[in-house]
């Protein structure tokens, strides 16, 4: 499997105790969702490997702790710790109508309600304190705040979604 089949659940953040267990930070809205995995693929050295899972229990704050079969000892797992952890698209729950994943935004059209069309959305910035669409307009990356009052509607089928700008936020970005 690559990276273009998949989507990151997170990372080993560190390991946790003597035998083999390593605690995982999800990065995902809906924890639950990954609590039966039997597997999970490590990014090693830009290879996705899998890992097949003795146990992997949820902890609260996003976190999961895991067992790899096999792997028994602090010495064992100590070099996964800071490795992506990877799953296949297929593992990615159902969405309803409404919602979306952010990495299938990649590509669709900004229309602002005032100014029209502003362009295509060329990266997600899923950050702790906010998350962003990094979209090109008139040759500048502009960052659009993903806000309930700032995003007014995803059209899926028609790869566009459209806002409601505050005054002023493309302006900043055209300044020299």
């Amino acid at each position: 499997m690559n990276k273009d089949q998949s989507f990151q659940l997170g990372y080993v953040s560190k390991v946790h105790g003597l035998r083999g267990e390593v605690m995982i930070m999800l990065d995902v809205d809906y924890p639950e969702d990954y609590q039966t995995l039997e597997h999970i693929f490590l990014e090693q050295k830009s290879r996705l490997v899998p890992f097949f899972l003795e146990h992997f229990v949820l902890q609260p704050g996003n976190k999961a702790l895991a067992k790899f079969e096999d792997l028994n000892s602090l010495d064992q797992v100590e070099d996964l710790v800071g490795l992506g952890v990877y799953l296949p698209l297929t593992a990615l729950p159902e969405l309803k109508e409404d919602q979306y994943f952010f990495h299938d935004l990649i590509g669709f059209e900004v229309h602002d309600e005032t100014k029209g069309l502003i362009g295509p959305i060329q990266i997600v910035y899923d950050l702790e304190t906010q998350n962003l669409l990094g979209v090109t307009y008139q040759e500048k990356e502009v960052l659009i705040p993903i806000q309930d009052g700032i995003i007014q509607k995803v059209d899926k089928a028609a790869k566009k979604v459209y806002c409601r700008l505050p005054e002023g936020l493309l302006e900043i970005y055209l300044e020299d």
